[in-house]
């Protein structure tokens, strides 16, 4: 208890609640901006916190880490621009909900959902800790691998009315992931001797261009609209927050499952948020028992999606405190945050830092308040984003666009692979071919080729895939996954 009554003296003085603040409006605005990730805003922070005691530091940047984990939720729903890849299918529901004239209800439905799903990732960490990071450290090559494979079963829940179509645009994105240096070697493919494709592409850009840059050119199709300076969304905007909070209430067993499936992904080490919101997504269509609606603006997607990558915050933070392994490039930033310290990292935190794990602990619902806060008192200027005109928020965006790609890596190359990417999107849609499978083997192939050869080059034993339990078990709810899926589909064929 003396650790407890420590932790709380250290972390509600005014000076940490201020920083926390501050944190919390920084990952906002930085995850609001495409290109802009939640990584990038901790490691800018994180030089800020080093003459602040330990659990001052640590609380601010997880205040960003919070506030970041929901900021990506305002540009995917008014621009349908995932603001991080942890929003990607957060733009599958909330920016048809707000091009339907429903802006303020989209983006509270999100924030709602964010909060709870940080809150519920918080008591599942203060209660579930050692034996939740204890499973996610058995996890070997075999059952990432296999874990990918469950995650790409997602792309049969998008591949909307062609299946072809979406598989294609999901082959298309496998491809582009091959290109550039091999992930494991670093030996070039597929370059052609080229500077413009020896760095590959990275998958941010790629997430910028396809969802961002086609989809500012979409946006300026008709120059009558944009001469006349039409809004994005011309018709009146409201927002309620109260009703949104038993709106996204109303859904308690949905919002509970998405939040326990980001807790556990966030768990993982090297997995987190851009595959949960999408894991939480597809789950919460294959429950609904209207799973029709999903991509039409429902609240359970914008609930889900929202809920499952805002939960991987405390979920990361579960093999941190408990083994001193990170879930994720941000975990690792706190982790070192704490050695700069000189805080020991490992199964001896607890024991012998009790009072800034606890602290942290507090911190990360104290982060979860002030995010609630300071996003219902700022959305009403976010939506003033919906009235501006076109001929002023494209170039905007499409410069923020740019500068996030080139901020990346610091290379000229990737604002060329950005617009090429854009054109291609935007070819693609207007071909009707579904764009989220495509930034889907974008972003899992990688991970997916680097753990299958992992385990190939430990263990030339392929059966290893069937024969260790929680591969096997991943493996079958991928195929469970698939074959209800296509009973889905059998069901709904047209007559």
């Amino acid at each position: 208890m003396d650790a407890l009554f420590s932790s709380i003296d250290q972390l509600f003085t005014l000076s940490t609640l201020l920083t926390m603040l501050i944190g919390v409006i920084a990952g906002v605005i930085a995850a609001a901006i495409p290109g802009f990730t939640i990584t990038m805003a901790i490691v800018l922070t994180q030089p800020l916190t080093f003459q602040m005691p330990p659990l001052q530091g640590i609380a601010t940047m997880l205040a960003v880490y919070v506030g970041g984990s929901t900021g990506g939720l305002i540009s995917a729903a008014l621009l349908g621009i995932p603001g991080t890849p942890s929003s990607v299918a957060t733009t599958f529901d909330a920016y048809p909900m707000a091009r339907n004239g429903e802006p303020g209800r989209a983006l509270a439905i999100g924030v709602w959902a964010s909060f709870f799903g940080a809150v519920i990732s918080a008591i599942v960490l203060i209660m579930a800790a050692p034996p939740l990071a204890m499973v996610a450290v058995k996890l070997g090559a075999w059952e990432y691998f296999s874990l990918i494979v469950f995650a790409m079963t997602v792309v049969a829940s998008l591949v909307g009315r062609s299946v072809l179509r979406g598989l294609m645009s999901g082959l298309l994105g496998l491809l582009l992931a091959t290109i550039g240096p091999d992930p494991m070697m670093g030996v070039p493919r597929f370059t052609f001797d080229t500077d413009l494709l020896a760095a590959g592409f990275p998958f941010l850009v790629v997430l910028i261009g396809i969802f961002a840059v086609s989809q500012l050119l979409g946006e300026v199709e008709d120059a009558e609209q944009v001469r006349h300076g039409k809004a994005l969304i011309p018709s009146h905007v409201s927002f309620r927050p109260l009703d949104a909070m038993r709106e996204t209430l109303s859904r308690p067993l949905g919002l509970l499952r998405s939040s326990l499936v980001g807790v556990f992904i966030g768990a993982v080490p090297g997995a987190g948020g851009s595959i949960a919101n999408l894991i939480a997504y597809d789950q919460a269509r294959r429950a609904s028992k209207t799973p029709e609606k999903f991509g039409t603006g429902t609240p359970e997607g914008v609930i889900a999606s929202e809920s499952g990558n805002s939960s991987t915050a405390g979920g990361g933070l579960i093999p941190l405190i408990a083994l001193g392994i990170p879930g994720s490039a941000v975990d690792a930033v706190l982790m070192a945050s704490l050695m700069i310290h000189g805080i020991g990292i490992g199964p001896r935190l607890i024991l012998d830092h009790a009072d800034l794990v606890y602290g942290m602990f507090l911190a990360m619902f104290v982060a979860a308040f002030l995010m609630l806060a300071v996003c219902m008192t700022s959305m009403r200027l976010f939506l003033r984003v919906t009235s501006v005109p076109k001929y002023v928020i494209v170039p905007v965006v499409l410069t923020c666009c740019v500068i996030g790609a080139y901020a990346l890596n610091n290379r000229l190359t990737d604002i060329y692979l950005l617009l090429g990417i854009g054109v291609l999107g935007y070819i693609l849609s207007k071909l009707r071919y579904p764009l989220a499978p495509l930034v889907l083997g974008v972003i899992l192939g990688p991970i997916a080729e680097t753990n299958l050869r992992r385990a190939l080059m430990t263990n030339e034993d392929w059966t290893l895939f069937f024969t260790r339990p929680i591969s096997l078990a991943l493996l079958t709810l991928a195929v469970i996954s698939i074959v209800m899926t296509l009973r889905h589909r059998w069901r709904n064929r047209p007559a």
